[in-house]
Formats: structure tokens, C-alpha cells, sequence
């Protein structure tokens, strides 16, 4: 018995065998969507498109007035689909090959597009016959069962499936082969069905869903505390409303995460790391995504009200819309990108400002804008280098080529020095007297950022940077001295 394999109670080993033989003369069916595959085509499909044509391809939701398999249709036609690149089950794999070599019929029976299931099962090469939805006909539930039935027989062919709406083929197969149902599901099966089988799917674990939202990246978020300290005021009025703002623009940010994954999958499955990411490897089902990336939307708008303060919710609404439009297509023009993620970072500097009523110098502006467009730069340099190791001439889904690393490497070193610049002109000013009472020991801080900034865009340059170079720092031993001595050596200047 395969690994993952289970049988009825009181089924014999005998009993067993004589179904086995018999099951090698009925056609094999098999479902396409979280069964052969671990994902969903018509999710897919919707958010390729909508990430192809943006917010002008939601009119095509209009297209559901004439009904579900006619939406389909209208999505397959605009999607180019890589059948290579799809998450697929292997368990359900190995048994399409089993059969087959037992000389049995196999057959994919889908309610996805049947553009979609040709385009599959010419890659797959497993299948003697194709039936999918055709436009007109939704080919799901019992319109799959009634189908089957004209078509091979009540008892004749064994259907392997992976959802309630299943239930009338499994009832009406000779053998009900199931991929990782519940079990209340799978005992609904085997109360309806003569023979089951049970095959392990995707294990769908809450740990993918956190992975999803991407919490480690809420350490960008801290930004939003930067005005209080830098105006050095602890009055708890002023920390409460600096947290609120910190968890508004945090579940706002896994919303948006959530939001580009689903937009970016081609994406980030050609991608050596990126193709692990949940939606992309199937962890996590796409019509999840598609209800969670609104919902924490809403929570994050709830709390941005609690704030009370309508400059913060502005700012956390420019947020939202400018990653939006990143999402959709700014990531894919040239150097506009690297200005978007930089004035991203910049965004969330203002909201804490705003959220906690206090005046932002144009010191600490020019020194977050030019400091974070090297790390946006450093972000690309990263991805060039990866790009360049593994032989590709570009980076997918970006307007970046590998010719173009020279000039986005100069950009990282030119921006963070400027940034240095800025803070030495700023260490300077009258400002810094009034605020640190031994303001000579913040120069500490030009050298250790010159030396930080360099190392970074080195560690990059040889392609040891992660996706991220603020979370590389958190995680980098040297860059956490480095940020301790700078820590240190700003609150050496305010007490001593």
C-alpha cells in the first residue's frame, strides 16, 4: 500500500485485491484544481490577468452576469499560463503513472477552463482524454457527476478529487479517491461511497498563513517611532499613539505582502527562493489570499481611526495607494521603482510624525531619502547579482537587466553617502545643540554608517544580500554592533 493510503475499516485484505484488480479496468478521473494540482487556476488566472492589465481588467468581473464557466473563459483567453512552473502533487502524480502502467484509462475531468486543462495535460503527457468547463458549462459538482455518468458508467471509472462539492462523483465512482479532506469530509465519503481511498494533500499548516503576512517585516515599521525619539519626548500619550500607528500600518503592510504575492506568483515561482513563498508553493490556497488581503485591510483601517488623527490615516491611505500602484506597476518601470520602495520607507517615518503630532525636521526627511534609496538600490543589486549567478539575462517581472548592475551598484554607494553627508551637515547645525547635551560624540555615527553602507553593498555585489537588506541587518552580526554602537553612542550624547 502506498505511503498516505487509507482503507476503510473492516475492508479485508482480500476484499482489497479484487477491488484493486477491478479498478484497473475502470477509467482513472482525475480533478485538476487542489487535486493534481496544489493550487487553484481560476484564482490563478484572475490575479495573472488583473497583475497584466491592472485596475482595467476589473471590468471584467462583469463577465460573471453570464455565468461562472463564461468568467472562466474570459479570464483563460488573457492568461498565458506556464504549466512548468505549477505547484503539483506528486502523490496524485504517482498514481496517474501506477495506473497507466497497469495499462489503465486515465482521464482529466475539470471544472477549470478547458484552454487551461489542454494547456496541462499536453505538458503532463498522462491523460488519454481531456473534458473541462467549455464556457458555457461548468463542469463541478453534480454537472461533473452527471457528466461522468454518460460518459463512462455509474461504477466505472475511479475519480480522484479534493473538495465537497466532489461528493456526487465520489458517490457514483467505483472507487472515491480523496486529497486532503477533513475528517467530517472524509467520513461523509466513505458513508456514501463503496470503496475509498485516502491520499495526504498539501499540509496546511497556520504557520504558512504567518509566513504569508510576513511579520519579520514589521521591523520596517519601527520607522514610525523614529520621531519620538529623535524629538526625545516620553510621555505615554505620545508612546500609545505611536504603537497604535506602528499596528495599523503593520496588518495594513501584511495585507499589501499578501496582495503582491497573489499579483507577483509567475513571478516568484521562477524565482530560487521566492518559489517557496506560500501561495507560490501552494501552502496556502489563493481563495484564502483573496478573503485575507481585504480583511486585514479593514482591521488596519479600524485601528489607523483609534489614532484619531486624520494627517495619519491620510498618510496610511498614500501608503496603501502607492504600494498598490507598485504592486500592479511600478515594480516593473525603471528607477521608478527603487524611488517607490524608498519613498515607501519615508511614508512611514511621516506617519509617525503624524500620528504623534510632532514636526519633522528636513534634516531627518533628506537623511531617510537618501538613505533608504540605497537600500532600495542595495534591494536590486541583490536581485541582479542572484539573476546573473543563475544565467538569466534579467530579473523576472522587473525592468532590470543584468548589464544594468554596474549603474544600480554606483546608485546604492552614491545614496547612502549622501546620506552620511546629510547627517554630518546635520550634526552641525544649531538643532543638535539644543536636543544632546554632548552632541561632539554623534560624529561616532558618520564613520560607523560609512562603514555599514559599504559592507552592505559589497555583501551584495558577491550575492550574499537577503531579499531584504533591512531584514539582512537584523539578522547580520556585524550590522547589529553596528547599529548598538550608534544606539550607544546618540544616548552617551543625550545623558552624558
Amino acid at each position: 500500500m502506498a505511503p498516505g493510503v487509507e482503507l476503510n475499516d473492516g475492508k479485508t485484505a482480500e476484499a482489497h485485491r479484487l477491488a484493486s484488480d477491478a479498478s484497473q479496468v475502470r477509467t482513472l478521473v482525475v480533478d485538476l484544481d487542489g487535486t493534481l494540482i496544489n493550487t487553484d487556476l481560476l484564482y490563478e488566472s484572475f490575479w495573472a490577468v488583473i497583475a497584466k492589465g491592472g485596475y482595467k481588467a476589473l471590468p471584467l468581473l462583469w463577465s460573471l452576469t453570464h455565468g461562472r464557466a463564461h468568467f472562466k473563459n474570459e479570464l483563460a483567453t488573457r492568461f498565458d499560463l506556464d504549466p512548468a512552473e505549477l505547484p503539483y502533487n506528486q502523490d496524485v502524480i504517482e498514481l496517474i503513472k501506477e495506473r497507466r502502467a497497469a495499462g489503465g484509462h486515465c482521464a482529466l475531468v475539470t471544472a477549470s477552463d478547458d484552454k487551461l486543462a489542454q494547456i496541462v495535460a499536453n505538458h503532463l503527457k498522462l491523460f488519454d482524454e481531456v473534458h473541462a468547463s467549455d464556457g458555457h458549462r461548468n463542469l463541478k459538482g453534480q454537472a461533473k457527476a452527471d457528466f461522468l455518468k454518460s460518459r463512462f458508467g455509474v461504477g466505472a471509472f475511479d475519480y480522484v478529487g479534493d473538495s465537497r462539492a466532489d461528493l456526487p462523483v465520489w458517490k457514483i465512482a467505483g472507487q472515491a479517491v480523496t486529497i486532503g479532506l477533513s475528517d467530517s469530509l472524509r467520513r461523509t465519503v466513505e458513508e456514501n461511497s463503496r470503496d475509498v481511498r485516502h491520499l495526504a494533500g498539501p499540509q496546511r499548516q497556520w504557520s504558512s498563513y504567518v509566513k504569508a503576512m510576513r511579520p519579520h517585516q514589521w521591523l520596517k515599521n519601527l520607522l514610525v517611532f523614529l520621531p519620538v525619539i529623535a524629538a526625545h519626548d516620553l510621555s505615554p500619550a505620545t508612546w500609545l499613539a505611536a504603537v497604535l500607528a506602528f499596528i495599523s500600518f503593520s496588518v495594513v503592510a501584511s495585507s499589501v505582502y499578501l496582495l503582491n504575492d497573489l499579483l507577483d506568483l509567475a513571478a516568484d515561482r521562477a524565482h530560487p527562493r521566492k518559489r517557496n513563498r506560500p501561495f507560490a508553493s501552494g501552502a496556502v490556497p489563493l481563495a484564502h489570499g483573496t478573503v485575507l488581503a481585504p480583511g486585514l485591510l479593514l482591521l488596519g483601517i479600524l485601528i489607523a481611526l483609534s489614532v484619531g488623527r486624520l494627517e495619519f490615516f491620510a498618510i496610511l491611505g498614500g501608503y496603501y495607494a502607492l504600494t498598490l500602484a507598485y504592486s500592479l506597476s511600478l515594480k516593473r518601470k525603471l528607477v521608478i521603482d527603487i524611488c517607490t520602495l524608498a519613498g515607501l520607507y519615508t511614508l512611514r517615518i511621516l506617519a509617525g510624525g503624524a500620528a504623534t503630532d510632532i514636526s519633522l525636521s528636513v534634516w531627518l526627511l533628506a537623511f531617510s531619502i537618501f538613505l533608504f534609496l540605497s537600500l532600495a538600490a542595495v534591494k536590486r543589486q541583490g536581485e541582479l547579482v542572484d539573476s546573473a549567478a543563475a544565467g538569466r539575462l534579467a530579473i523576472s517581472g522587473r525592468a532590470y537587466k543584468v548589464d544594468d548592475l554596474p549603474i544600480v551598484s554606483m546608485m546604492a554607494i552614491a545614496s547612502g553617502y549622501v546620506a552620511v553627508l546629510v547627517m554630518a551637515l546635520y550634526l552641525n547645525s544649531d538643532a543638535v545643540k539644543l536636543l544632546y547635551s554632548n552632541a561632539e560624540l554623534l560624529w561616532i555615527v558618520c564613520p560607523v554608517l560609512l562603514y555599514w553602507i559599504s559592507r552592505v553593498v559589497m555583501l551584495a555585489h558577491r550575492g550574499a544580500m537577503h531579499d531584504d537588506p533591512i531584514i539582512f541587518a537584523v539578522k547580520d552580526r556585524m550590522s547589529i554592533v553596528c547599529g548598538l554602537i550608534i544606539v550607544a553612542t546618540v544616548v552617551a550624547g543625550s545623558v552624558l
